[in-house]
């Protein structure tokens, strides 16, 4: 049975009660995960890989591992949803590449001044003039999905063990925590009003005091300063 006819079946008809009982779990993170992606990620393709997910959860949870079914069914949908986004090459190849540039661009001018690299300095070192990096920015906003749960995903994914305790070994949510703390200000408090308290960009805009494009410009810049430290993590 292919993804489609699963997630028409199970949802139709049901498989067991559990698994109805956490329909709505993949709803509510295919719809989290959508709201922060481009339009051209479908909302079905991301629940029908969630479903998977959902499915695999309940052959593979071991309670005696420590994990609740409801976390555990979490990770494991998540999970399914970041592979099927990685399969299909969501993101355009011209984004991952400007991604790296204006990566290596911050990280260049940071490890010459000894601090957080400010936007005209990474523009400069772009050959670019402040408009232009900063509309390059905000186009970076839709890598932010799969660049910072990339990781995390990957352990979740895992066919072994209890996914909950690879994620915490691999040390991933401290490298990122600690990343976020070394953002400049404003990028810290956008990023969690983004990440912690759910706030749209237009929400997000209203208490920084700035357009909503300007938080996406944030963003993506933020996005960049992360890939630096994580992968400096992952090395």
């Amino acid at each position: 049975m292919d993804r489609t006819a699963a997630y028409q079946h199970v949802a139709q008809t049901g498989v067991d009660g559990l698994v109805r009982e956490y329909l709505p779990l993949v709803k509510q993170i295919a719809l989290r995960l959508a709201a922060r992606l481009p339009a051209s990620v479908e909302l079905d393709d991301l629940m029908q890989a969630g479903l998977i997910g959902l499915l695999q959860a309940r052959e593979q949870h071991d309670p005696e591992q420590g994990a609740s079914f409801a976390t555990y069914a979490g990770i494991r949908i998540k999970g399914a949803m970041l592979d099927e986004l990685r399969g299909s090459d969501w993101l355009p190849r011209s984004v991952q590449s400007n991604l790296s540039r204006v990566a290596q661009a911050i990280n260049s001018v940071s490890l010459r001044e000894g601090r957080p690299a400010r936007e005209a300095e990474i523009a400069a070192e772009l050959s670019l003039s402040l408009e232009e990096y900063q509309s390059l920015a905000g186009e970076l906003a839709c890598a932010r999905m799969c660049q910072l749960d990339d990781d995390v995903a990957s352990s979740a994914g895992d066919e072994h063990g209890d996914p909950l305790r690879q994620v915490g070994e691999a040390g991933f949510h401290d490298a990122l925590q600690q990343a976020v703390a070394q953002l400049p200000e404003k990028e810290q408090l956008m990023m969690s009003l983004y990440y912690g308290d759910g706030l749209n960009l237009k929400e997000i805009g209203l208490v920084l005091g700035v357009s909503e494009s300007r938080v996406s410009q944030l963003h993506g810049q933020a996005v960049a300063r992360l890939r630096i430290t994580l992968e400096a993590w992952k090395e």
